[in-house]
């Protein structure tokens, strides 16, 4: 790999990078690999795995390099599965090394199923991540390994989210996607969990992402439920927003023990405060998770773009970034990607 000196070129303006909605955007997603060892069933079909190619670990590094350069934040590095990748470490390592435009680093955070996160947690942390969160949608092995349809499964992730405790990627965050069917049961279950393991578990309600079509409104666990359910066990106290872009309502418990937060896309959107941006693994940039165009920032690298015609692309590309989705909405359309193939 080259390294990458501290933003040696800054090729933008001091202005923040903004839509034409008034949003600042910050956050930046980045997926590595569209490619998952796990076969989740809300997710995927059993039968797809990589449709995406990969970028380079030095062309991830340049493309991410000007995204900062334009006044992004915080980078996640997403997937697929993002501890499949190969230079994974490296690129983090590199990532480390860049500044914002206020002379801060990075904000680096990875999101994964924490399959292979117990060998992989320490070297990570090594590296500069700072924080990971991990995908897990039950709390007893029979359920876990019946949705992620990988034998083992359960006791992996359990290993690998200790590992990273251990490590220091705290506070780590639990993503737990609710199916009406599938895992609802296990709401209160989690929430023991929370308080167990020192962990900040986030319930998301069911986005139609799936490679299949098993989405529907009557399978969507709703915000309401979620928080009365739990009030009902452990009494619930609502913490207040860090940032206005926050995505996930938050609240401790009543003995100030653990974290719960309720990300609520469909039944309560935020879009009025987004303030990300995702590029896929291939390098397209999508604007809105449920976006319907995809806009080929790799093919302009790949063609010989300066660093600061990619400024001018990506600040064009913003400029149409949706003002919302519409799901659930007469006409609505599923987006051209699932959520593997997309980046979380």
């Amino acid at each position: 790999m080259v390294a990458a000196s501290l933003n040696p070129v800054r090729t933008s303006s001091t202005a923040r990078l903004t839509d034409s909605l008034g949003r600042v955007i910050h956050d930046l997603r980045v997926s590595i690999t569209d490619r998952c060892n796990y076969k989740c069933v809300y997710c995927r079909t059993g039968e797809v795995g990589a449709q995406y190619p990969e970028l380079s670990i030095d062309e991830y590094l340049r493309l991410i390099r000007v995204f900062v350069d334009l006044g992004i934040t915080k980078v996640r590095l997403t997937g697929g599965e993002p501890l499949l990748r190969r230079g994974l470490v490296e690129l983090i390592q590199e990532l480390a090394r860049l500044r914002t435009l206020s002379g801060d680093p990075l904000e680096l955070a990875l999101t994964t199923n924490g399959h292979l996160l117990d060998g992989l947690a320490a070297p990570l942390k090594a590296a500069g991540l700072q924080r990971v969160t991990v995908s897990m949608d039950a709390v007893d092995a029979t359920t876990f390994e019946r949705i992620t349809r990988v034998p083992g499964s359960f006791e992996a992730v359990l290993g690998g989210i200790r590992a990273a405790r251990d490590a220091g990627l705290t506070p780590i965050k639990i993503n737990c996607v609710l199916l009406r069917g599938f895992n609802d049961d296990q709401i209160e279950g989690f929430a023991e969990f929370a308080r167990r393991e020192d962990v900040v578990v986030r319930f998301i309600e069911f986005m139609p992402l799936e490679e299949g079509r098993l989405w529907s409104p009557e399978i969507v666990v709703p915000f309401k439920e979620i928080v009365e359910r739990i009030g009902r066990v452990l009494p619930l106290v609502k913490l207040a927003p860090r940032e206005a872009s926050e995505t996930a309502r938050r609240y401790t418990f009543a003995d100030g023990v653990g974290e719960i937060g309720i990300i609520a896309p469909v039944s309560q959107a935020f879009c009025g405060a987004c303030s990300r941006v995702r590029m896929t693994s291939d390098g397209k940039i999508r604007t809105c998770l449920f976006s319907q165009v995809e806009h080929d920032l790799y093919g302009r690298l790949r063609a010989g773009a300066s660093d600061t015609e990619l400024v001018d692309y990506i600040v064009r590309t913003i400029q149409g970034k949706e003002a919302r989705h519409h799901i659930g909405e007469p006409g609505f359309l599923k987006p051209s990607r699932s959520m593997v193939h997309i980046g979380g």
